[in-house]
């Protein structure tokens, strides 16, 4: 069985966003200015996380897939908190 290619853009054309206004992810940047790897830097697949020239992290979670791959694979406690969104919020996927 062979599954056709689909593009990034026509994949993410399936995903849609309810942004809701409280962020279900909350970093604590005092923390981060201590990692020595940010790894939730690379591990988002969304690449919602921005290293800063102060070496902090500056996040957005609108656009969030809320994977919780940056939760599991920060190695400061306590640096990232996150829940899931209020009711109706968050990504939703659909079958294109």
């Amino acid at each position: 069985m062979t599954y056709a290619e689909v593009s990034f853009s026509d994949r993410m054309s399936t995903v849609d966003f309810r942004v809701g206004e409280r962020a279900h992810i909350e970093v604590d940047t005092e923390v981060c200015r201590s990692c020595t790897t940010q790894a939730c830097v690379t591990a988002c697949p969304a690449n919602l996380f921005v290293p800063t020239a102060e070496g902090g992290i500056l996040f957005n979670y609108e656009q969030c897939f809320e994977c919780g791959t940056c939760y599991l694979v920060c190695n400061n406690a306590g640096a990232i908190r996150w829940s899931y969104p209020d009711g109706g919020q968050g990504v939703v996927f659909r079958h294109g």
